[in-house]
């Protein structure tokens, strides 16, 4: 079993490297970017300090998550040894959940800037949201915050008191599949809320737009235009998180299975979410396309 590991490993960690390291050099360019108008301009709009925390928070989840697959990959057995596994575990867990809220946050933004509805509630939503988003963004940080503490609580249970020596592997092993359901329940609340919030905006922005276009019939304006390119970006949005939601889900069920090729396949595409999306975010951006173009 151990001779088929380096053959497999080095496949899988260059291509998992390949597609990581191109992530977070995409985030960091356009978290760079935003600072740097951030610095020439004194301040931001709503949509540059999400897209801000958006790309920081995907540059470190790439980070941990690249570190976690390299040792799940090639060194398996070294997680057992504390505190490495838990460490990486939580705040890799802390960034994800943290990019998983700041884009459901990106997709309400929207939403609520875009969408015409005459209640009362999304109006007052409408007029205060660019005072809301400092908060919303410090919630979804203090949030992810909790996440990350409560996964390295149930994951450090396991490890306390034990002896990390090769004979306690199988004891370890025993302990953390008894707190393995608390971790998946804990994984499902972050991924399904996000996922509830990216679903709600599009339908929301969805029944907008059918009522703009029925009361504006064949006449076009600036508003139905707006509504088109939010739902295009949205539904885009929508397809990519969809299959990231999937992919989450399977990483959680295929957890025990290291050497999996499934596994494998899991980790490219949940890497791959993490760069396509953001080069939806900076050629929808007309500041962000024309730094991007200018450097390629």
């Amino acid at each position: 079993e151990q001779s088929n590991v380096p053959a497999y490993g080095a496949t899988a960690v260059a291509i998992i490297t390949f597609e990581a390291f191109a992530g977070m050099w995409i985030n960091a360019f356009m978290f760079s970017v935003i600072c740097m108008a951030w610095i020439k301009r004194k301040t931001l709009n709503s949509n540059e300090k999400i897209l801000l925390f958006l790309g920081c928070s995907r540059f470190w989840v790439l980070c941990f998550s690249w570190v976690y697959s390299l040792f799940s990959i090639i060194y398996p057995n070294y997680f057992y040894v504390p505190p490495t596994y838990t460490l990486i575990l939580s705040i890799q867990n802390f960034f994800e959940c943290s990019n998983l809220w700041v884009s459901a946050c990106l997709c309400g933004f929207y939403c609520i800037k875009i969408a015409n509805f005459r209640n009362s509630f999304f109006i007052y939503l409408k007029v205060k949201i660019d005072r809301m988003v400092p908060w919303l963004l410090l919630g979804s940080v203090l949030f992810s915050l909790v996440i990350g503490i409560l996964v390295y609580d149930f994951v450090h249970k396991p490890h306390c008191n034990n002896s990390t020596s090769e004979g306690n592997f199988s004891k370890v092993s025993i302990r953390m599949e008894e707190h393995i359901l608390s971790i998946f329940l804990i994984y499902g609340f972050e991924f399904v809320t996000s996922f509830m919030a990216v679903i709600l905006s599009a339908l929301l922005l969805l029944f907008s737009l059918w009522r703009h276009k029925r009361n504006m019939e064949t006449m076009m304006n600036l508003s139905m235009d707006a509504h088109i390119k939010a739902m295009k970006f949205i539904l885009s949005f929508f397809v990519i998180y969809s299959i990231n939601f999937t992919c989450l889900i399977l990483n959680m069920v295929y957890t025990t299975e290291n050497g999996s090729p499934v596994v494998f396949l899991l980790y490219v595409l949940l890497y791959t979410f993490a760069v396509v999306h953001s080069l939806i975010l900076i050629f929808s951006n007309p500041k962000l396309e024309k730094s991007m173009l200018r450097i390629l």
